[in-house]
């Protein structure tokens, strides 16, 4: 099994000589690197050929954001499963192992998650894919290990193997041939939940989604868009949109961009009281750009076959703002 491990890079060269060592000194044996350079105007890729001359670069010709930097990159590699690999990710002994494992038992299994464990605290979940992604009824993406802000501590709780339903585009897995049966990611993210999309789309197609615990690494986070950011809540809000008007069945889609529409006024209010304003107004510019894309998303989500793999029944903000319930085992 042809494994490409795939970082995409802008102007990373700090990170780059951070965590490079970790994913040369335990992938080599398993997987090629390669470095897909988003255009930077740093030293970044001189630096990768003085130091590390095995890996191979795929140089992009402009900096197209997560989704057009990994689409771009990988009509050039040749493999049977990617790793697209955050830059900023310290990977671990016999990380890729459990992952090849998976893939060889499970034919229907497309896209994999490792553990992710927050490189600032390793006692803590990270951020950003935890221990596998889902999504409640109106939307909202959540994480075992992480709920909205709330990170809970590893004790082994998370060890198993199961489906999720969508994986952390910080080290997402894929089999190549469905990421390019899919037409790889939708362009018109940018960055954020463009791999919840392309794991809902995997999904509609038959494939399955997993979670393998047995495989950890630890991610830093907000390396490229730091938390408190109002682009990223822009990004977040209007992506987490364009997913439900594209993916969820026509029966439920327009009740849950109504109830979504209004959950983010409260949270537009919510930000405003904390002042915030520059969040509240990124909400409200995520809705201008939501409803200027509706119609062009409308076509898209003629190309989708909607299955009723959408049947879920949790409100995550009901669970955690009004019953309290900030760990994932006490969701109901």
């Amino acid at each position: 099994m042809k494994i490409a491990i795939v970082i995409l890079n802008w102007n990373g060269q700090k990170l780059l000589e951070q965590f490079l060592p970790s994913v040369m000194n335990y992938s080599l044996q398993e997987a090629t690197v390669y470095i897909a350079d988003n255009a930077s105007t740093d030293s970044s890729i001189d630096y990768v050929k003085k130091f590390y001359p095995s890996i191979k670069i795929v140089k992009n010709e402009t900096n197209g954001g997560y989704a057009k930097g990994y689409n771009d990159a990988l009509k050039n590699i040749n493999a049977d499963i990617y790793c697209l690999l955050n830059s900023d990710i310290d990977v671990t002994k016999n990380w890729l192992q459990p992952i090849v494992e998976a893939f060889k038992s499970d034919e229907k299994t497309a896209i994999i998650q490792p553990k992710i464990l927050d490189f600032k605290d390793k006692t803590k979940f990270e951020y950003a894919g935890a221990a596998g992604g889902f999504i409640d009824l109106y939307g909202y993406p959540y994480c075992r290990g992480r709920i909205f802000n709330h990170l809970e501590s590893e004790k082994g709780q998370f060890n198993d193997e199961i489906d999720i339903f969508w994986a952390s585009g910080a080290c997402l897995f894929i089999r190549s041939k469905v990421y390019h049966q899919l037409n790889g990611f939708d362009e018109d993210y940018f960055a954020h939940q463009e791999e919840i999309d392309l794991c809902w789309r995997a999904q509609n197609n038959g494939h399955n989604i997993k979670y393998v615990g047995k495989s950890t690494v630890y991610h830093v986070g907000g390396a490229t868009l730091q938390e408190n950011n109002p682009k990223k809540t822009y990004l977040n809000f209007r992506n987490s949109l364009l997913n439900i008007l594209k993916n969820v069945p026509k029966e439920k889609v327009v009740f849950v961009i109504f109830v979504r529409l209004v959950l983010d006024g409260i949270a537009s209010i919510k930000f405003l009281l904390e002042m915030k304003p520059l969040h509240t107004l990124a909400i409200l510019k995520s809705h201008f750009s939501f409803y200027k894309n509706v119609f062009k998303f409308l076509k898209k989500r003629k190309k989708i076959v909607q299955k009723q793999n959408y049947n879920l029944h949790t409100s995550i903000v009901w669970q955690y703002y009004i019953l309290g319930r900030k760990m994932f085992k006490n969701l109901k």
